[in-house]
């Protein structure tokens, strides 16, 4: 946290439903720093799909500037039906993680009380894992080409980069985290060491030689594929699962579904080093179809809350918050699906709020 024990946010709504959900995230975040004693500061930034189309610019000149002045910044969702898939993903999304050093991608995976997974008789004790994936390195790097573009010659490449340094940050901090977390301290790498030979040998052998610093962690390694397979037979197998940025991209999608959709998951893009810059978000998108009906879910956007308190050194107020949500969850919601939680999203707000001080 900034000075003086002010937490300083930045907001940015982003596009479709994502100012609906933020302001919910918000409210919740003010309200359990009143309980707990703190000060937050927050500070709303317009960047998204209107901002570009009316100006032609994703982010201004200074934008990293700005931003680089809070502890963390608020995101609510990025994807605008008038402009092309990837311009905004690209220049705001990534770029942020990019010019952030957000090395860490944090996927809690937790079946809240009253919420249902496509799995047949599984509770919330069952599904209970955290996805750790860098996030700044492999196909994401941006490294490739065409040749003979548009002909029926053309070639096209993607390069996939890892660095030792670009592993071992991000399957260091996962060690540390996966002891902080001290539940079944076991520590899965994900890749694909029989086919990519390379890249993923890099990742197999960091694993290793940072395992001997940490004897506490039972270490354990799943092919990707395999993965897939055993998240959805046996998810209450999982503790913490450590894997490269494509592959996470991937499996935090099904980790999300099992742990009853988009509407509930929430995840971090973080920079662990002191006064590094962490964004958290909902992992639903911008559901434009829904603007400003007071049907979307605001609980992701509220455990994203949690999230940025936790990585802000608050876990007293981010547990009050994830307690909250399971109360209002399990006794209240009817549903998750936009229209059907039985609650307009301002409503689900307000009752995340009445539940803080339960």
């Amino acid at each position: 946290m900034s000075s003086n024990d002010t937490l300083k946010v930045a907001v940015i709504g982003g596009d479709g439903t994502g100012p609906e959900v933020v302001t919910e995230g918000v409210k919740v975040l003010e309200a359990v720093a009143k309980l707990e004693g703190f000060q937050v500061e927050t500070k709303d930034f317009d960047y998204g799909g209107d901002r570009y189309l009316a100006t032609g610019e994703i982010l201004p000149e200074g934008a990293f500037d700005e931003l680089a002045k809070f502890d963390s910044i608020l995101l609510g969702a990025i994807g605008h039906p008038d402009v092309a898939p990837g311009i905004l993903e690209r220049g705001l999304l990534l770029q942020m993680r990019f010019d952030f050093d957000q090395y860490i991608n944090l996927r809690p995976v937790k079946l809240y009380p009253g919420v249902e997974t496509p799995l047949a008789n599984r509770k919330p004790e069952d599904i209970d894992f955290v996805v750790v994936r860098e996030n700044t390195e492999d196909m994401y790097a941006g490294i490739g080409g065409y040749l003979k573009k548009g002909t029926p010659d053309e070639v096209a490449t993607q390069t996939a980069v890892y660095t030792r340094k670009g592993c071992e940050r991000c399957i260091r901090w996962a060690f540390e985290y996966t002891r902080k977390r001290d539940k079944k301290k076991q520590l899965t790498l994900v890749a694909k060491t029989n086919v990519l030979t390379y890249g993923h040998d890099l990742w197999w052998r960091t694993f290793q030689d940072v395992a001997k610093e940490y004897p506490d962690i039972k270490t354990d390694y799943n092919h990707v594929d395999a993965c897939c397979m055993w998240m959805v037979k046996n998810p209450d197998y999982y503790d913490v699962i450590v894997t490269t940025n494509m592959f996470g991209d991937i499996i935090t999608d099904l980790a999300g579904i099992l742990q009853g959709g988009m509407g509930v998951a929430a995840g971090g893009n973080i920079n662990p080093e002191p006064g590094g810059t962490s964004m958290f978000e909902p992992m639903g998108g911008s559901a434009p179809k829904y603007t400003g009906k007071n049907v979307i879910n605001p609980i992701a956007t509220i455990s994203a809350v949690a999230m940025l308190l936790e990585q802000a050194g608050q876990k007293s107020a981010a547990d009050r918050v994830i307690k909250a949500i399971m109360a209002v969850t399990g006794t209240k919601m009817k549903s998750q699906a936009a229209g059907k939680m039985g609650y307009g999203t301002r409503e689900v707000g307000d009752l995340v709020v009445e539940h803080l001080d339960a």
